[in-house]
């Protein structure tokens, strides 16, 4: 986040040229990165994550299993929200019920209380959690839940927060205006309970477009741009009034392939909706990871700034199944795989992305319709749309076959694995990013033996065999880990945050 130790500079603002903008200021309404980078700043959390993943006390400064069931949790005393009234217990009991309960979510919190069978406050400043099941990895999940004040949130609407009326929360900024498609601005919270913030004011401009805001960087009208294009890098580099940041981050891209009733866009050869929906088929699924060549699209359109992937999370993580690794691009055994399940000439298919969430988003789409097409489909569009839009339809599942990403947030797989595979269940809270509806029994009962496992060595081994289960089964088709760039002037200080929650990571002036 923007809070740092530093109280040196205390009257500098910041201003940060940012690639894409929050869908809503709620920040329980999508946990997608866009609207996290802006939340974290404003809203606190139970628990706080470093740089590289590893979780810290925050709003909860002690937890304790009293049985594999119950979880006993004391909150952090003589904290206050941005009004001026007292955090309680009860301000963190209504935020985890609000969860999965905030309308028209394109990406909701749900899977991170989805476990909880009763909450209780056993105190102003403590609570009690029961879970349905035993889960260790209950604090991981309810810690990263963004905590409301229920006096100004209880009532309120989407619009209420977007106006800055309900957007009441404990962190380290206070909210001042939006002004979606142009700005965001927020201000030093001088009563925050943690670090002081380092910088008085700090104004996010949303410029979308990559040459723009790193021109804005050079010209010097901002003091620091995320999503910088690696093809940007190497000019920047050699600035001597600029400093680059780079970081192999957790966040995968991968293709989705819908196994809904039906894949938008997915068509017979004459353009017609077909009967039966081929991505139903593993043989199909495994046919179209087969036609891509993920070196090339690192190399080609990346500049290199990538990582290969055959499942979800990286290396770093636990969870992570060393023994699968990305294969080659074989389009002659993707065509054969297309003709034994049944489409020896293919099928039609659309491409849709966004083409402002990362780096080469757009591009990546035309290559890989490109790359489809070598493979044996008949590829008749690809569309990209910016992210805000993209994201919602996305989630409703307006699209056959869709580029997405998914970031890393948690020392290890389980998070990944449970939002975006996991069978979808709204009444459950299960499978809250699975947009492709991908279902398998037997992943479902690995993963579900994983996540009762409290010894941290057997519980990752068991998250690999889930891994495994699922990728076998090519429930989607992985195809890298970015490699994300952040570039600023050399008034700054920066250290990139492997999860990506914040734009900033952390962002402290240069003169400590």
């Amino acid at each position: 986040m923007l809070a740092s130790t530093a109280l040196t500079a205390m009257a500098q603002d910041l201003v940060i040229g940012r690639s894409t903008e929050p869908s809503a200021i709620d920040p329980q309404f999508s946990r997608t990165g866009n609207n996290q980078m802006t939340a974290d700043n404003i809203f606190g959390t139970l628990l706080s994550t470093d740089e590289n993943l590893q979780m810290h006390p925050a709003l909860a400064t002690e937890w304790t299993n009293m049985d594999d069931l119950t979880w006993d949790i004391t909150l952090r005393e003589g904290v206050t929200f941005h009004d001026g009234s007292a955090f309680t217990a009860d301000d963190v009991i209504f935020s985890l019920e609000r969860t999965d309960e905030v309308p028209n979510s394109p990406a909701p919190f749900t899977d991170n209380v989805s476990s909880i069978a009763s909450m209780e406050k056993t105190g102003d400043h403590s609570i009690r959690i029961v879970t349905k099941t035993p889960n260790p990895a209950l604090m991981e999940q309810v810690g990263r839940v963004f905590i409301l004040s229920k006096a100004a949130a209880e009532n309120a609407t989407l619009d209420d927060f977007n106006s800055g009326k309900a957007a009441i929360g404990t962190g380290p900024y206070r909210f001042v205006s939006w002004k979606p498609a142009e700005s965001l601005t927020i201000e030093r919270f001088d009563d925050y309970w943690g670090d002081k913030p380092e910088f008085a004011t700090v104004e996010y401009r949303f410029i979308t477009n990559n040459a723009a805001r790193t021109a804005a960087l050079l010209s010097g009208s901002v003091d620091l741009i995320d999503a910088v294009s690696p093809s940007d890098v190497p000019t920047l580099e050699g600035n001597n009034n600029i400093k680059v940041y780079g970081i192999e981050s957790g966040r995968l891209i991968y293709l989705g392939l819908s196994m809904r009733d039906s894949a938008p866009g997915v068509t017979d050869l004459a353009g017609a909706p077909l009967d039966a929906n081929p991505f139903d088929d593993v043989r199909v699924r495994k046919a179209v990871s087969m036609m891509i060549d993920r070196q090339l699209i690192i190399d080609r359109i990346l500049g290199g700034a990538g990582v290969a992937s055959a499942q979800i999370v990286p290396s770093v993580l636990g969870g992570y199944a060393d023994d699968l690794s990305a294969v080659p691009a074989d389009p002659a055994a993707a065509k054969a795989l297309l003709a034994e399940a049944g489409y020896p000439d293919g099928f039609g298919i659309t491409i849709y992305s966004s083409n402002n969430r990362f780096p080469g988003d757009g591009d990546l789409a035309q290559a890989l319709g490109q790359m489809l097409a070598r493979g044996g489909l008949k590829v008749n569009a690809v569309e990209t749309l910016p992210y805000n839009v993209y994201a919602a339809a996305a989630s409703k599942g307006e699209y056959g076959a869709f580029v997405f990403s998914l970031g890393s947030s948690t020392p290890n797989s389980e998070a990944n694995l449970r939002s975006l595979l996991q069978t979808y269940n709204a009444d459950e809270g299960t499978g809250g990013f699975n947009r492709t509806r991908y279902s398998n029994a037997d992943f479902d009962m690995a993963l579900q033996d994983a996540m009762q496992e409290f010894d941290p060595a057997t519980r990752n081994e068991k998250l690999a065999a889930a891994t495994r289960i699922a990728m076998e089964d090519q429930a989607l088709v992985p195809l890298y880990f970015q490699k994300v760039y952040w570039a600023s002037n050399t008034e700054i200080d920066f250290i990139p945050n492997l999860a990506e929650r914040t734009v900033a990571g952390d962002v402290r002036s240069a003169a400590e």
